[in-house]
């Protein structure tokens, strides 16, 4: 059953430091109302500043055939021995197509289907051809014209596989890696892996925004690392790292995206992991205010200045749909699998008239395929517990298995901000906030930026151990077990990890 939007005291916000009226007002009216950046270790603030690409790649891409600067490779020798193997026109087809790479436009070059080949022998041939002279290009079969020929497809080797049968495995075996580093395998040595840049969203959660990006890259969601998750209904800029992509390719999306940038590109031996950050710098209008009186206004700016405020989690982190995600959360901890899929999938109250539609289609009819045609890509987890259940139906614990890491664990981290919320409430009502007692944590303004970083930064225990998705029904299991297991032990210890007041 569809709930409510979650309301402060349903998630533990009980108590406050004044004991003022108050007054109210809106917050989040307009989206651009909250901003926030993110402040990385070393307390920079990150802004998006320049969306160019580095003026100078490193040079080892000049090695590489989809290099986008002016001295590219030449492949003359090759094409001219392709033109002997599969004529003239394919040949010019070929030569346009790599000239095209050449250019810097790959994120918008289609693939190419060369003649129809009847020939099995001369198809394999040409199979062979491209793997030992275009090892930046990938080939696969479609169907010719009539039923008795075939048409071999060419396309960059970092576009997503449609061939079946023998390589199905091989995707398994890809799935195992730590990352998707189709694409990548002549990376030079002398580069960083992974390539960090600013994602600068309007009104986007961050795993829509690299869902996005995801899918114009053609790489998979564990590509991506990032310090923590930002608001949706707000203008966000943070820190993203993705595994072996070039400046230039990224940069060339800024066209074609609404609502996201790109930018402050460069090489990095390490890629971000939840938790590698200090926090984050808002900026927050309020509108429609509402008082007794402007002192009273005033009166509550200044007791916020001079005692702080509880250090509750806010309502942004229990999502901000109508389903709390608090409740996906706790049915996580305890294991019940199928319960968890449906609170993802159910309807929900508020939603948009075409994703309402296509919840409601699920929960009566159970049409997999029919409810995957309609909802839409931004739906990360919805989309991705589908898809596993088209595979493997009935199999509860794999779809939530496919579902990437950093967003499933943010369920668990929502009830541990729940309960972290509750035993805060009952800490201020047994001992108030005057004094401090045993188990508090306390934190001097002589303290330095490190120490602080340690403690605030532990509620995520740097995980970086999300980017894979493994096949093997055992594995995740114990994955998953392994996970609540090591968030039961981090509810005990929370109050040792997030102090109870924050003061100026």
């Amino acid at each position: 059953m569809a709930m409510k939007t979650a309301e402060e005291h349903e998630v533990g916000i009980s108590c406050f430091i004044s004991d003022l009226p108050g007054f109210r007002g809106i917050l989040k009216q307009r989206y651009s109302d909250f901003i926030v950046n993110e402040v990385d270790r070393d307390g920079t603030v990150v802004q998006l500043s320049s969306l160019d690409a580095p003026q100078e790649e490193p040079e080892s891409f000049q090695e590489n055939g989809t290099n986008t600067s002016d001295n590219v490779v030449s492949y003359a020798s090759q094409i001219e021995s392709f033109k002997s193997l599969a004529g003239d026109s394919d040949a010019v087809l070929l030569e346009e197509f790599i000239n095209k790479i050449n250019a810097g436009g790959e994120d918008g070059v289609s693939p190419i289907v060369l003649s129809p080949d009847s020939d099995k022998s001369h198809r394999k041939a040409m199979h062979n051809f491209f793997k030992e002279n275009f090892k930046f290009l990938v080939t696969d079969v479609v169907d010719g014209p009539d039923a008795s020929s075939k048409c071999i497809r060419v396309r960059l080797n970092s576009a997503e596989p449609n061939n079946k049968g023998k390589n199905s495995k091989k995707r398994k075996e890809r799935g195992d890696k730590p990352f998707d580093s189709r694409g990548s395998e002549n990376w030079p040595k002398n580069v960083g892996k992974f390539l960090r840049f600013h994602l600068y969203k309007e009104n986007k959660d961050t795993h829509e925004a690299l869902g996005v990006i995801g899918n114009m890259l053609s790489v998979q969601p564990k590509s991506f690392g990032f310090a923590g998750t930002k608001d949706k209904r707000a203008v966000t800029t943070q820190r993203v790292t993705v595994y072996k992509q070039r400046a230039s390719r990224l940069a060339s999306l800024n066209k074609r995206l609404f609502g996201i940038k790109l930018g402050d590109f460069c090489y990095v031996k390490e890629g971000l992991c939840l938790g590698q950050l200090l926090g984050n710098r808002f900026t927050i209008t309020l509108r429609g205010i509402v008082a007794d009186s402007e002192d009273i206004i005033k009166a509550s700016a200044d007791a916020l200045g001079r005692h702080g405020f509880i250090n509750y989690f806010g309502l942004q982190r229990f999502g901000s749909g109508s389903l709390p995600t608090h409740l996906i959360g706790a049915a996580l901890l305890q294991g019940e699998w199928k319960l968890a899929v449906d609170m993802i999938l159910d309807p929900r109250d508020g939603e948009k008239s075409a994703i309402a539609k296509a919840r409601k289609y699920y929960k009566e009819s159970s049409d997999v395929v029919g409810t995957l045609k309609q909802l839409p890509r931004y739906l990360v987890a919805e989309r991705a517990v589908l898809q596993t259940l088209k595979t493997s139906p009935g199999n509860y614990l794999q779809a939530l298995k496919s579902i990437p890491r950093t967003l499933r664990m943010l369920y668990v981290h929502s009830y541990q901000s729940y309960l972290w919320n509750h035993a805060a409430s009952k800490r201020v009502q047994k001992y108030g906030t005057e004094n401090v007692v045993l188990g508090d944590l306390v934190y001097c303004k002589e303290n330095s930026t490190g120490k602080v970083t340690e403690s605030v930064g532990s509620e995520y225990a740097e995980d970086c151990s999300g980017r894979y998705d493994s096949n093997n029904e055992d594995e995740i299991s114990g994955e998953i077990h392994e996970e609540i297991d090591s968030v039961k032990v981090r509810l005990l210890v929370l109050a040792h990890c997030r102090g109870l007041l924050v003061l100026n």
